[in-house]
């Protein structure tokens, strides 16, 4: 039976809880949280009656002893807590971003690798059957070379707490997941970004509630992400609402269940080409899927000896670098290199 403890106990915590609870041979065995009530509400919820509440990481884990950490605290705190879950000897499983700044990430790396654990990061979106279909179809050439890929995140909502007193609020606390679909879509990490930032009259967000970023990925691609946080009405999926173009068609996805792929036909009417519409590849049992849990069960078997997770801290620093190259062009108003 592996011991686990989970540090944050915010709304978050919920969804890590009740992915936690199907998984077997996993108990938790604290909980921890600046406000001890908090900690207390949320193992009362969960039955969790034996668990040890505390106010620190130190003062649970001294009095846990666990296996591994689940860090579900703001980004602000997540490299004390990661750091000192590491140097106790767990294995971590992290909310995003993995770091508030690159340097941050490369140490926490750096950690992992001596300490020999593993820190993996929950980016659960990628672990959307969507994402894994149009990442099979790009990769069988279904719309031939990928040129272009496109998506629109538009949606409003208001959180209350944390969020809406970040800075580049969008970018770093969602936008990532949109960067990270978009570079697994791709199968490759861009080399350079231009980014536009603005926090519109009627914003309820202190700053950075609405973004559009034109990345540079090789061979000549490039991706067009437009997004706002405080945009009403037609909303669109949380998955954003995609279009990717080859040089054989254009596969589109609204960020549901609707994904569709035309390539151009043998005939030319007028001035286009006709279309033909194209059948996607079926997901393999390879495919990742499950979201949240998905990730969290991809973690739990390596921590048995199963692979290393696609989203360990050395593959996910690619993602927060996309991010921070973002809010580094949208500071400066310039083109930058995003560097690893």
């Amino acid at each position: 039976m592996q011991r686990a403890v989970l540090i944050g106990c915010g709304a978050m915590s919920r969804a890590w809880l009740e992915a936690a609870k199907t998984i077997d041979n996993l108990e938790i065995v604290g909980l921890a949280d600046i406000d001890a009530s908090r900690a207390s509400a949320r193992a009362a919820e969960f039955g969790l009656d034996k668990a040890v509440i505390a106010t620190d990481i130190d003062e649970l884990i001294a009095k846990t002893n666990p296996d591994i950490v689940f860090d579900v605290v703001i980004p602000g705190a997540r490299h004390r807590i990661v750091s000192t879950a590491l140097a106790a000897g767990c294995h971590v499983l992290s909310e995003k971003p993995m770091a508030e700044t690159l340097d941050e990430a490369r140490d926490l790396i750096r950690r992992a690798e001596a300490a020999g654990k593993l820190h993996v990061v929950v980016q659960n979106r990628r672990y959307i059957e969507g994402v894994r279909r149009i990442r099979r179809a790009l990769a069988a050439g279904v719309i031939g070379d990928v040129t272009s890929l496109h998506c629109d995140f538009f949606l409003a909502p208001h959180f209350g707490g944390f969020r809406e007193e970040m800075d580049h609020v969008l970018l770093l606390d969602m936008a990532i997941h949109t960067f990270d679909a978009a570079r697994l879509m791709a199968g490759a990490a861009p080399s350079a970004v231009y980014c536009r930032e603005w926090n519109p009259k009627n914003s309820w967000y202190k700053q950075g509630s609405s973004a559009s970023a034109i990345f540079e990925f090789g061979d000549g691609v490039i991706f067009n992400y437009r997004g706002s946080w405080c945009a009403d009405g037609f909303r669109t999926s949380w998955e954003s609402a995609w279009r990717i173009v080859g040089t054989k068609g254009s596969l589109v996805w609204d960020g549901h269940d609707d994904i569709r792929a035309e390539i151009a036909g043998t005939a030319i009417d007028g001035l286009f080409s006709e279309v033909v519409a194209v059948e996607l590849p079926p997901l393999a049992a390879s495919d990742r899927t499950g979201g949240h849990l998905g990730v969290m069960q991809d973690f739990i078997a390596a921590t048995r000896g199963g692979p290393v997770p696609e989203t360990v801290g050395y593959e996910n620093i690619k993602s927060l670098a996309m991010t921070f190259g973002a809010i580094e062009s949208a500071e400066t108003g310039r083109r930058v290199d995003v560097i690893i």
